[in-house]
C-alpha cells in the first residue's frame, strides 16, 4: 500500500512550517495596515516600519497614485485578456519594454508577470542538458530553483569568491568541451540578505579567460545603484558585460512583476520560448501604465535616490558608531548581526515591536547558521533622520537586554491571543 502523500506532508512540515502554530500572524504572515510607508499599523498600534522594499518611496507618491487610479478607471484589471503571444499584447506593454531597454542600456526587454518566476523560467529556457551553470553559493531562492530545473551539470562557487569562481569555470569549461555545451554564470547585483554587491566587474573580467554568458539578478540594485539608478552594472561600470539583466518591479518600482533585458535576438528567443510567459496571462495594462509613470519619476527625479542614500548612510554609519555589526553591506540593505537562539530572537522581536513600536524582519536558522540572528532593515526615501536616531536608540536597549540574558526564556511570547 503506497503512503498517503497528505500524511507525509503532515509528518514533515518543513523547517519553517513546523513553527507555524506559534508564529503565524506575528513572526510570519504579519498584517501591516494603512498607507504604505515608514509608519504603519500592526495589531492596532502604529509601528516604525523597516520591512518594506519601497526603496524610493514611490508606493504612495501622488503622481503614482493618480496614474494607478486613472489607469484602473480607463482599463480595469482584466485587460488584456490573454497571453501576450495570443491576444494579450498592447502598445503600453511595448512602450514599457522600449523605455526599460533604454534605461538599462540593453537592446530589448521582455516583461514578466512575477520576478521569481522570471528568473526561474528564464534559466530553464536558456540552458539545455549539455550546458553548464556556474552560480554564487548565496544566490536567491529563485535562482536556486531555476538551477534545480537544469538537467545538466552545475557548479557552485563560494560567495563572491572570484578565485573559486575561476576554479569552477575551469571545471565547467572542461565539461562543456566534452558535451558540446555552453556556460551560463549566474549571480546577483545585490545580495538581499547581507546587502553586499556581487563582484560583477571581476566576473566580467573573467571573460578574457573563459567563454561564458553572465546573467545578473539585480532586484535590489535597480533604482538604488548607479548614477541614473540603472543598477549594479552601472554602479560598477560594467553594464555592457552583463549579457542577461534582470530587474524586478517589486522593490524600487513598488509594484509587482519583473523584466529581462538583453540582446534583441536573445529577448526574441525568450519571447517565443519562455513557457511561463507564453502560457500565462499578460500583465494587466493598469499595472503597465502605472509602471510607466514610476519609471518616468525615477528617470526625471534623482532626489528620490539621493534621499534614500542620505537615510541609508545615516542608518548604517549610526549603527556602526553604536557598535553594531552590519557586515559587508555596500547597498541599502542593512543587516544587523547578533548572537542568540531562536527563542531569544522571538522574545527580542516581540519586545521590539510591542514595547518600542519598531517593526523589522528577523532572520534565523535555517536561513542563517544556528546561534545567529539577523535584524534586516530596509531604508527608504520616505524615512526620516528622526526615524533613524530612534531606531538606533531602541536597538541599543534591546541588545543590552540580549547580552544580559533577559530573552533567554524558552517560552515564546504569546502573540496569537
Amino acid at each position: 500500500m503506497p503512503a498517503d502523500i497528505f500524511e507525509k506532508l503532515l509528518a514533515n512540515r518543513g523547517p519553517l512550517g513546523q513553527h507555524a502554530k506559534e508564529s503565524h500572524g506575528y513572526f510570519t504572515f504579519p498584517k501591516l495596515e494603512g498607507d504604505i510607508g515608514p509608519h504603519m499599523i500592526f495589531r492596532g498600534k502604529k509601528k516604525l516600519n523597516w520591512s518594506l522594499n519601497n526603496y524610493l518611496g514611490l508606493a504612495n507618491h501622488p503622481e503614482v497614485r493618480k496614474a494607478d487610479a486613472d489607469a484602473a478607471a480607463d482599463y480595469g484589471f482584466a485587460m488584456p485578456m490573454g497571453a501576450r503571444m495570443m491576444s494579450g499584447n498592447s502598445n503600453p506593454h511595448e512602450q514599457l519594454e522600449k523605455e526599460l531597454s533604454e534605461f538599462v542600456n540593453k537592446e530589448d526587454t521582455i516583461l514578466c508577470n512575477f520576478g521569481y518566476q522570471a528568473i526561474l523560467s528564464s534559466i530553464d529556457c536558456i540552458v539545455d542538458r549539455h550546458d553548464v551553470i556556474v552560480y554564487d553559493a548565496e544566490s536567491h531562492a529563485c535562482i536556486l530553483d531555476g538551477v534545480r530545473l537544469h538537467m545538466g551539470k552545475r557548479y557552485v562557487f563560494k560567495h563572491n569568491d572570484i578565485e573559486d569562481c575561476e576554479k569552477q569555470l575551469e571545471r565547467a569549461t572542461k565539461l562543456a568541451n566534452e558535451t558540446g555545451g555552453a556556460i551560463l554564470v549566474i549571480t546577483e547585483g545585490v545580495f538581499g540578505m547581507r546587502g553586499d554587491q556581487g563582484k560583477i566587474k571581476e566576473i566580467v573580467e573573467l571573460k578574457k579567460k573563459f567563454n561564458f554568458r553572465l546573467l545578473v539578478d539585480d532586484a535590489h540594485g535597480i533604482g538604488t545603484l548607479g548614477k541614473t539608478g540603472a543598477g549594479t552594472g552601472e554602479e560598477q561600470n560594467c553594464q555592457d558585460g552583463i549579457d542577461i539583466y534582470f530587474g524586478t518591479f517589486a522593490k524600487s518600482f513598488a509594484l509587482i512583476g519583473g523584466f529581462i533585458s538583453s540582446d534583441a535576438q536573445v529577448v526574441e528567443y525568450l519571447r517565443y520560448n519562455m513557457r511561463s510567459q507564453i502560457f500565462a496571462k499578460a500583465l494587466p495594462i493598469t499595472l503597465v501604465v502605472g509602471l510607466l509613470k514610476r519609471l518616468e519619476l525615477m528617470r526625471r527625479t534623482p532626489d528620490f535616490k539621493n534621499k534614500l542614500w542620505e537615510i541609508t548612510h545615516a542608518l548604517q554609519s549610526g549603527l556602526m558608531d553604536a557598535g553594531f555589526n552590519i557586515g559587508d553591506t555596500n547597498s541599502c540593505v542593512t543587516p544587523v548581526y547578533l548572537n542568540g537562539s531562536i527563542p531569544e530572537s522571538t522574545n527580542l522581536i516581540y519586545d521590539l515591536r510591542e514595547n518600542y513600536n519598531v517593526f523589522c524582519s528577523m532572520v534565523v536558522y535555517p536561513v542563517v547558521p544556528k546561534g545567529m540572528i539577523i535584524l534586516r532593515l530596509i531604508p527608504t526615501a520616505v524615512h526620516t533622520l528622526e526615524d533613524v536616531q530612534y531606531t538606533i536608540e531602541c536597538f541599543s536597549k534591546i541588545v543590552g537586554k540580549l547580552k544580559a540574558g533577559e530573552y533567554m526564556s524558552d517560552h515564546i511570547a504569546e502573540v496569537n491571543q
